[in-house]
């Protein structure tokens, strides 16, 4: 059965109605704000993203652009409660209504800080945190490496203040530090200076923002940035927002730094006070020097070289001794000798028997002495020996040899003085090699004793 010529004429297509429709949505919704949960939320590679927003009884589609999304001050996450700012439209080629974003913030602070405290935990959980990971930061770094925004105060900041202290090669890689695109990219620093090689590689990294809020700072709060951190070979400085802000990556770096100027003072000491301190141990030292030299001066004064004859008296005493009881033992000696001879007188047969017992006594006491008898002389050798060079060391030719010499009266006497000499009418000089005689100077004569002089002697000095 066909329609009638004014119902055909009447009737609208489809792709009408649904324009119809949509005129006429945007133009009753042209501007909404809408508050829900983000469920599932897809950013294409176009960089579009594309959200469900959702309350207990309904859900509504949700698109935004990529330039809106871009200058999001968050990562968009399943679960965020969220107000979103925009339009109605529809979506003609699935007959569905939807939102077109141009905003989007989280529903008040509280939501972030559920999510941050959420996020925190999970990461604490998985030991990221943990003090055992967190590297020591080098003493004196040749280059640093600082992953922050090459333009605006906080660089400025920071090259300042390290040229200030200890002037070193800085090496900045340039980020966004705050909306959608900066997590990705201060990843990317963290990981690009880690894949460094050669000279040019770091020895410090500085992560850097200047203050802001919870919403500006969002970026180092996400999961890629805090990973890349953890994973960082490179020790690395945290430094973003003011004293009182609090990130995750605060959390995982090795050191966290109040401001970006607190982080080039952790990085590097101050030249100034380093050269003070080189110089002051110098001092130290050469004081220290001073008094070990003085202490062993001292001690050296103090310390007297025994003299000859008391090394000796020892010896000495013990050879009287000994020689004391001599006679004694070698009359005793004589008695048992005899008395024995007159035992064996009495018997030829006990007396070989005798005799052939002292050989073979003899002989056992001889082969046992032997060793000790070496051992005894050899000890004795060596202790002569010993005297004998302390002996030769303490005499005084061994004095003379280093360029002493001896002054004498020609008859033996030591003459101390230079005024004892020169009232003598000549003297005798006695050096290692020899003696030579000698008159005062301005005697005017030569020495009365015409005598040759000994070997190595020579004429009149004076």
């Amino acid at each position: 059965m066909s329609d009638s010529p004014a119902s055909n004429d009447s009737a609208l297509s489809v792709s009408e109605l649904a324009s119809s429709l949509k005129r006429m949505i945007e133009t009753s919704y042209d501007h909404v704000v809408v508050r829900g949960e983000l469920g599932r939320v897809t950013i294409a590679k176009s960089g579009h993203m594309y959200a469900d927003l959702k309350d207990d009884k309904a859900v509504l589609n949700t698109v935004m652009w990529k330039g809106q999304v871009d200058r999001l001050p968050f990562r968009p996450e399943e679960g965020l409660e969220v107000i979103a700012t925009g339009r109605l439209s529809t979506y003609e080629g699935r007959s569905a209504y939807q939102m077109i974003a141009a905003t989007m913030r989280p529903a008040g602070a509280g939501a972030l800080m559920q999510l941050l405290e959420e996020r925190k935990k999970k990461l604490a959980a998985e030991g990221l945190f943990d003090p055992k990971h967190k590297k020591k930061l080098p003493y004196l770094p040749r280059t640093i490496g600082v992953v922050t925004s090459p333009t605006g105060a906080v660089i400025r900041d920071i090259l300042h203040r390290i040229r200030e202290r200890f002037p070193v090669r800085v090496i900045v890689w340039p980020a966004l530090v705050q909306g959608e695109q900066a997590a990705a990219q201060v990843t990317a620093g963290i990981r690009g200076f880690n894949a460094m090689t050669g000279p040019d590689r770091p020895d410090v990294l500085i992560v850097a923002r200047g203050g802001g809020s919870i919403e500006d700072l969002w970026p180092f709060n996400e999961e890629i940035v805090v990973r890349a951190a953890f994973e960082s070979e490179i020790p690395l400085i945290s430094a973003v927002g003011h004293e009182t802000d609090t990130t995750l990556i605060d959390y995982v770096s090795d050191r966290r730094a109040p401001t970006p100027t607190g982080a080039a003072e952790m990085a590097v000491p101050v030249r100034t006070e380093l050269l003070l301190g080189v110089e002051e141990n110098g001092q130290r030292l050469k004081r220290a020097l001073t008094r070990t030299l003085a202490r062993a001066s001292d001690k050296l004064s103090a310390a007297r070289l025994p003299r000859p004859e008391n090394l000796l008296q020892p010896a000495r005493q013990r050879l009287d001794f000994a020689a004391a009881n001599l006679p004694r033992a070698a009359l005793a000696l004589t008695q048992k000798a005899r008395v024995k001879l007159s035992r064996l007188q009495l018997s030829p047969a006990l007396l070989k028997s005798e005799i052939r017992q002292g050989r073979q006594r003899l002989r056992d006491i001889a082969v046992r002495a032997r060793p000790a008898l070496d051992r005894l002389i050899n000890r004795q050798k060596t202790a002569l020996d010993a005297q004998g060079k302390l002996l030769e060391t303490l005499s005084y030719q061994a004095t003379l040899k280093r360029g002493y010499s001896i002054v004498r009266s020609p008859e033996g006497k030591l003459i101390r003085s230079a005024e004892t000499a020169a009232a003598a009418e000549e003297f005798r000089i006695s050096f290692a090699d020899g003696d030579v005689i000698a008159v005062p100077a301005g005697s005017g004569g030569p020495p009365r004793n015409k005598s040759a002089p000994r070997k190595g002697e020579q004429g009149n000095l004076f």
